[in-house]
């Protein structure tokens, strides 16, 4: 038995998320179909599902097959296949116990928003158009507040008998001319969470809601207490990281 890991980037707006699903079209089941016609049945494990709509500039996925491939064919065929929604950025044998979504430390993703008044037609299916101006300060103020170990059970889509106490490692805003940028990492993210954070940013930056809020409103575990969830397209995972293992 040989593992192998996947590190691709795909465009989530023709798909109904990452994980497979009966009946609508998903970036697993193209993938795992691609895999398919090059090492038979497989399959596939992935560091973190992402969401309808929402894309991957850094996404990794594990597979075992009982007999070792050839990673550069494989890899031609999986994008000749899949291209150009999805691309496979680099495939090569792993450790035996590698596995996409166990073996990771933490996951980064970057939420995009274009910050002027006329929207942008090339940047439409990877940015939320906010055009009212932000206050990028006060935004910065209020992830700092996200940093730790807490439940975010105010910015989860509930999900029974699972927890929702999540890590933050790191969160930040930053402004890039008429982009405003926002970067997370954590060990693991709940449902929705980074869209629901930043919609709570987005309602500091706009003077809805003060900075000094965020920690009661985590507190709270309220749902009813944050501002909703962010729009999928914004959002792109963007790198996954792990121990001992270059790439």
């Amino acid at each position: 038995m040989a593992t192998y890991r996947l590190d691709i980037a795909y465009n989530g707006s023709g798909f109904h998320g990452y994980a497979r699903q009966p009946g609508v079209r998903s970036v697993q089941g193209d993938l795992e179909e691609a895999l398919f016609r090059v090492t038979g049945p497989v399959e596939t494990v992935v560091a973190g599902r992402t969401d309808r709509g929402v894309h991957a500039s850094g996404q990794v996925v594990s597979f075992r097959v009982d007999e070792a491939i050839e990673p550069d064919e494989v890899q031609r065929s999986l994008n000749r296949q899949l291209g150009p929604e999805i691309a496979v950025l680099a495939l090569s044998k792993a450790a035996v116990d590698f596995d996409a979504r166990f073996s990771a430390t933490s996951r980064v993703y970057r939420y995009r928003i274009l910050n002027r008044q006329a929207p942008d037609p090339f940047l439409a299916a990877t940015s939320w158009h906010v055009p009212q101006r932000l206050n990028v300060e006060a935004m910065s103020a209020a992830a700092s507040g996200f940093v730790g170990e807490h439940d975010f059970a105010a910015f989860c889509r509930k999900a029974e008998g699972r927890s929702t106490v999540r890590r933050v490692l790191s969160a930040d805003w930053f402004r890039r001319g008429d982009l405003v940028e926002f970067d997370i990492e954590g060990s693991a993210f709940c449902h929705q969470m980074v869209r629901s954070l930043v919609a709570l940013c987005v309602a500091v930056g706009r003077g809805r809601v003060e900075a000094a809020e965020v920690s009661a409103i985590i507190e709270s575990g309220d749902r009813n207490s944050a501002r909703g969830a962010a729009p999928p397209q914004g959002l792109t995972l963007v790198e996954v990281r792990y121990l001992d293992v270059e790439r």
